[in-house]
Formats: C-alpha cells, sequence, structure tokens
C-alpha cells in the first residue's frame, strides 16, 4: 500500500584544471574514471544530471546553464583535484538550488616515498575545498561538505545517500497539495498555524476544504463502492467482535467519500478536524472518518488529526523517507522499564504495524463528538524515529527529532494506536528535553533511524532543526 515517491534530479559536476592535462598524460581520464563510479553511486538514490569533468570558468557558465535547464534540485561539486574556486561558483549561481561539495580521495594515505605529482594530483580532492568553501559563504550559498574514502562502502556514502533522501523529500513537499478539512481542535494553541508559512518556508499549498466538500461526495457514493470498501477493510485489519456492522458499513461510506475528496481536490496530506454536534451529519461525518484517513495514510496521504496541519507535514516527510509516519503524542511514562508509551486516536499508518491492526469498535470518542470505529495497532519493534514540525514565536518554522526504540510488551487496548518507545534518556529526562524545545504536542512516529537525513532535510529548507536525546546509550 505504500507509496512511492520520485526520486529527486541530483545535478553532478567534476572540477579539475584544464592547465594539468597536457602537463600529466592521463590524468584527465583516470579523474573521468573516478567521477564515473560517484554518478554510478549516487544513481542508486538519485536521477543523475551530468555535465562531466569543469575545467574552465566558460564551461562553469555552460554547466550552469544546462542545470538550470534539466531545473536539478541539489548539485553535487565532486572535487576530483585541484581547481580554482572561479570555475566552481558559475555553476552554482546559475541554478540557484543547494549544493554538496564530495571531498572523496581515492585512497586512504599516499605512499609518500613513491608519489610524483601526477599521482598527488589524483588524490588531491581536498585542496581546493576550503577555497571553494569561502567563495560560497562569501556570495551567500549555502553549502555542505561531504569528507571521505571515494570507495569505501560507508562512511562519507551515508551522508551522501542522506542527502539524496532528504532532497527527495524536499521534492515530495514542494508543490504537495496539503488538504485542510473543518478547523483546529479548539483551544489547542500550539497547533494553530500560519498557513502563508507553510507555502513560504516548505513550498506546499494549502487547500481549505470545507466539510461540505466531504459530505456530497459521501452522499453521492453507491452500494457497491461501500462493499468494496468493506472488503478493502476486512483485509487490512482484524475486525474486532465491538465493531458494529453498521458503523462499518458507515465507516467504509465515508472512507470513500473521502477518497473523491482526494482525487477530486488533488490531495497529496490532509489535516482534519470537525466536532459538530448533537447527532447532526457533521457530527457523524467527523466520527466516521478514522477508516479512511487511516487508509489514505497507508497510500501516501497522510491524514492528521485535529487539525493539526504541522504534523501532516511531518507525517509526509517520513512517508517520502519510507518511515511511515503515523499520528502520534505521548501517553505516558513508565519508570518501571524505562520507556514513554506513544499513540493517538484516529489514523495510524497501517504499514508499520506490528501486525494486521485492529478495528475496534468505540461507544464513545474520548474528547471528542459522535462514536464509530477505530484504529488500534503498534508500531513494529526495532529502531523508531519520532518527528516533529512547530512554529516559533517569530513564525519561522522549526524541525525536531529524536531517534528510539520501539519495544516489545503490553500496550492499551482503547481503540488507539499505541506503541512502547525507549529513548537514550530516561523518560522523565527526555520528557524535559523534547519540551524545551517548544514542539507542537502531535508528531510522526516512523520505523528506522532518520535523524541525520532529517537535518539535511532542514538544512535544505533553511529551517531550524533539534534533535533531542542525541547520545547514545541509556
Amino acid at each position: 500500500m505504500t507509496k512511492n515517491y520520485p526520486a529527486a534530479k541530483a545535478g553532478i559536476f567534476g572540477i579539475g584544471l584544464a592547465a594539468y592535462w597536457d602537463q600529466f598524460p592521463g590524468l584527465k581520464e583516470r579523474l573521468e574514471g573516478y567521477q564515473q563510479h560517484v554518478e554510478d553511486r549516487i544513481g542508486r538514490w538519485a536521477r543523475v544530471v551530468s555535465v562531466g569533468l569543469v575545467d574552465t570558468a566558460p564551461r562553469a557558465q555552460a554547466a550552469g546553464a544546462y542545470f538550470a535547464q534539466e531545473a536539478v534540485d541539489l548539485i553535487f561539486c565532486y572535487a576530483a583535484t585541484y581547481a580554482t574556486s572561479s570555475q566552481v561558483l558559475p555553476v552554482v549561481q546559475e541554478v540557484k538550488v543547494p549544493v554538496v561539495v564530495l571531498n572523496l580521495q581515492p585512497v586512504a594515505a599516499l605512499d609518500y616515498e613513491n608519489t610524483d605529482t601526477g599521482e598527488w594530483l589524483a588524490n588531491c580532492s581536498a585542496c581546493c575545498v576550503p577555497e571553494i568553501s569561502n567563495a560560497f559563504d562569501r556570495s551567500g550559498i549555502p553549502f555542505n561538505v561531504v569528507s571521505g574514502m571515494l570507495f569505501e562502502e560507508e562512511g562519507a556514502w551515508k551522508d551522501i545517500r542522506e542527502w539524496c533522501e532528504a532532497a527527495k523529500a524536499v521534492v515530495a513537499l514542494r508543490g504537495s497539495r496539503f488538504g485542510f478539512l473543518g478547523h483546529t481542535y479548539p483551544g489547542m494553541l500550539d497547533m494553530y498555524s500560519d498557513f502563508t508559512m507553510h507555502h513560504a518556508q516548505f513550498g506546499l499549498h494549502v487547500e481549505i476544504l470545507e466539510m461540505d466538500d466531504l459530505k456530497e461526495r459521501v452522499d453521492n457514493v453507491t452500494e457497491g463502492a461501500v462493499a468494496a470498501k468493506v472488503e478493502e477493510a476486512r483485509s487490512v485489519f482484524e475486525i474486532d467482535e465491538s465493531v458494529d456492522e453498521g458503523e462499518l458499513e458507515w465507516a467504509a461510506q465515508v472512507a470513500v467519500g473521502l477518497d473523491a475528496l482526494a482525487s477530486d481536490f488533488d490531495l497529496n496530506a490532509l489535516a482534519y478536524y470537525y466536532r459538530g454536534s448533537g447527532g447532526s451529519v457533521y457530527e457523524r461525518l467527523g466520527a466516521g472518518l478514522i477508516l479512511g484517513n487511516s487508509l489514505l495514510t497507508a497510500r501516501g496521504i497522510p491524514a492528521s488529526g485535529e487539525g493539526d496541519l504541522k504534523n501532516a507535514v511531518a507525517m509526509k516527510i517520513m512517508d517520502a523517507l519510507g518511515a511511515g509516519g503515523s499520528f502520534t503524542e505521548f501517553y505516558a511514562m513508565d519508570f518501571e522499564e524505562n520507556f514513554l508509551l506513544m499513540g493517538h486516536d484516529g489514523p495510524g499508518h497501517v504499514a508499520i504495524s506490528d501486525r494486521k491492526p485492529v478495528l475496534r469498535g468505540l461507544g464513545l470518542y474520548h474528547g471528542k463528538a459522535g462514536y464509530g470505529v477505530s484504529v488500534e495497532f503498534s508500531v513494529r519493534t526495532g529502531p523508531v524515529t519520532i518527528f516533529a514540525v512547530t512554529q516559533t514565536r517569530d513564525g519561522h518554522l522549526k524541525l525536531l527529532a529524536a531517534e528510539g526504540e520501539s519495544i516489545p510488551g503490553p500496550t492499551l487496548k482503547i481503540g488507539n494506536t499505541n506503541s512502547r518507545i525507549r529513548f537514550s534518556l530516561p523518560p522523565a529526562e527526555f520528557m524535559n528535553a523534547w519540551c524545551e524545545q517548544g514542539p507542537t504536542h502531535h508528531c510522526a512516529l516512523g520505523v528506522g533511524h532518520h535523524a541525520g537525513t532529517l537535518r539535511k532535510v532542514a538544512r535544505l529548507l533553511e529551517l531550524e532543526f533539534v534533535e533531542v536525546a542525541s547520545r547514545k546509550g541509556g
């Protein structure tokens, strides 16, 4: 059910000095071979757009124009050997996208007694990196440097892969259409959000939707479509005996209406909440959203309850990283087994469940109007990351993350998602550290450790990033 996101388009250029080629025969061809290795590796994680080896300032101008024409999302500058910064800066100035300088040395150490000038030049990638960094800094161009070994399997290549994945997540955000259905849960001041800042800082679009938009589509659902959705629910979920057949059919009808809403408005994510009152049709609609929004979330249209737009963004980023990103908050601290219980009522990312998720019938939604079916599961055990988007007092969006582990053990059977998450800090110390960052009370819980990649997402978006509880052990 999970969505495949398109890879980012990575512009790659190597650098060298044209004056070297006649002086040291074979050097250029050797460096081009190294660059091919770089392109092949990056090609595993991104769509490569290469301009080859740039060795003069005029060629830099042409390379920049080509990257601009191809609309690359990220540029890798491979420092194959020494080159002047004047043949690097024009490439990046033309395109105006983030740049990562690759300082990748072919050998672990030079054979100092037997290395001539030509051999040194084939290994002196570090020589021009400070010069390039200075030129970028003085030109106001954000940049990053990755240093390491060219042929090492991990090391620098882990960083490079994270840059490609981070760029993919940013591409998934830019131009995405986030539906905002209903309103934010009344009184939750942390979740009130500035739509303009989401447009400006994430490059996404917020489409404000009325409950009437949903009602119109739910009203037009056919019996056949309801029956098909019920069968889908039975294939995805274990249906608990507490589920009333009529409530299941209503949830299925609303789910079909949500599918149509997402299709008609071309939605890539959704933040939603509507209280309704007095048993009205809108109260019934609001109470019937959990099944459909869980299914939307699982297929790459994350749905964040209580009208939390910021958390919808966090869920979307995590989904683009292949981590899932389930709608989550803090439930309780366990001081005996040293973990935090985390989960939420409402939609969960069933693709990262530890088992077949349960659809449970609830006669009462705590803190919310109505009744109906709800989703219950735990995130599968192993490494996890929580990720949050919050907004600071000056209106800037800020990203928070923490890596931990989902551990086995009993959880609550209350029709909610809930998981036992252990961090490197003890529960109370972790809560203090997390809350010091002024977070929204929701976060996206995903499988795997992704703080390094999320830090790069923030860098690409030029947003503040904080990793909480980053020390190991505990």
